[in-house]
């Protein structure tokens, strides 16, 4: 536990440092161009950015427990298809029944990589690797490669992403939402502190009746399911449904999390690291597309920023470990002198 709370305390100041360096290079995104500090431009960066941080919520559930989840891009790919494709045969179809769809069919994708994991005992990064290649391929297989395009959409179903609740659009608020309740869920209640006591020491987690097994099936389950309502999140901004939506969109999320704090080697992770991390990311693909750099310089710089965060967690643990070895060296001395 000792170990856990120091660790816990470093990343808490690291949440500080990530609101320092949003400032930062919001500052010098400013100077560079003014554009920056319009309130159309915040706005944009919200909505942007918003998809992102309400995957990466559930992204961070998996990482929590020590796992990882490539499969969320072709979830969203594939339920906005199927989403799309339905509306498309029938527009009278209430909104609240195809966000049920689209949840579901994510998180019957995010079950089944849960219990290939749970029950074949095969590591999240496999699993997950080779479902991102079969929900791609069935979003493919689907929609015949064919996509649903603006003129096939409802007005209704347009507004959920270009419409406003409380006078905030509906994205920023769907992503306020999810992650309050996230950080209730993962805070307050026993599901959510069983997870962090199994990402944290799975071994230690087994002895007091954790069941690794029910962990996954619930952590991945939520993944699944928030990225099949992303999917409908998705096709409703871009006004368009194909089987390569959100192609690469898995690494975002791994980011976001990584950035914010989540440790990759679990137990570490929270929904306030999370929504900074995202909030990092679109401020600076937002400053560097206003300065104007390319598509391969951003994603190179986004790989450098998860390479820095894992190098940042790895000295990290390093340290925490030889100091609570050595305290525990120096209690022994004092108890036998």
């Amino acid at each position: 536990m000792k170990f856990l709370n120091e660790i816990k305390n470093i990343y808490k100041r690291r949440e500080f440092v990530i609101i320092i360096f949003i400032l930062l290079v919001s500052l010098i995104s400013g100077i560079k161009n003014p554009t920056f500090f319009s309130p159309n431009n915040w706005i944009d960066l919200g909505k942007a950015n918003s998809i992102l941080l309400i995957v990466a919520l559930g992204q961070m559930i998996v990482i929590t427990t020590g796992g990882i989840d490539l499969s969320v891009s072709s979830v969203v790919a594939l339920s906005g298809m199927v989403v799309a494709m339905i509306m498309a045969k029938n527009n009278q179809i209430p909104l609240i029944v195809l966000a049920l769809i689209g949840m579901a069919i994510g998180l019957f994708c995010g079950f089944i990589n849960g219990l290939i994991i749970g029950k074949g005992k095969v590591p999240p990064l496999i699993t997950t690797l080779g479902t991102l290649a079969i929900y791609r391929g069935m979003a493919v297989v689907i929609s015949k490669s064919q996509w649903v395009t603006s003129n096939q959409m409802t007005d209704s179903f347009r507004k959920i992403a270009r419409g406003a609740t409380l006078g905030i659009n509906n994205l920023i608020f769907l992503a306020i939402i999810f992650s309050i309740i996230l950080f209730y869920f993962m805070g307050y209640t026993r599901i959510g502190r069983e997870m962090y006591a199994y990402g944290g020491n799975k071994e230690a987690a087994k002895f007091a009746g954790i069941s690794s097994e029910r962990t996954n099936y619930i952590a991945f389950s939520i993944s699944g399911a928030i990225a099949g309502i992303a999917g409908l999140l998705w096709v409703s901004r871009f006004d368009l449904a194909l089987p390569l939506a959100a192609k690469g969109f898995e690494l975002l999320t791994i980011a976001a999390c990584v950035v914010g704090g989540a440790s990759v080697f679990g137990g570490i992770g929270t929904v306030v690291g999370t929504v900074l991390g995202a909030i990092l990311l679109g401020v600076i693909l937002n400053a560097l597309e206003l300065v104007g750099v390319g598509d391969l310089y951003k994603n190179g710089i986004y790989g450098f920023v998860i390479l820095l965060a894992v190098l940042f967690d790895a000295v990290i643990l390093k340290r925490v470990s030889e100091n609570l070895r050595r305290s525990r060296r120096l209690s022994k001395k004092v108890k036998n002198n």
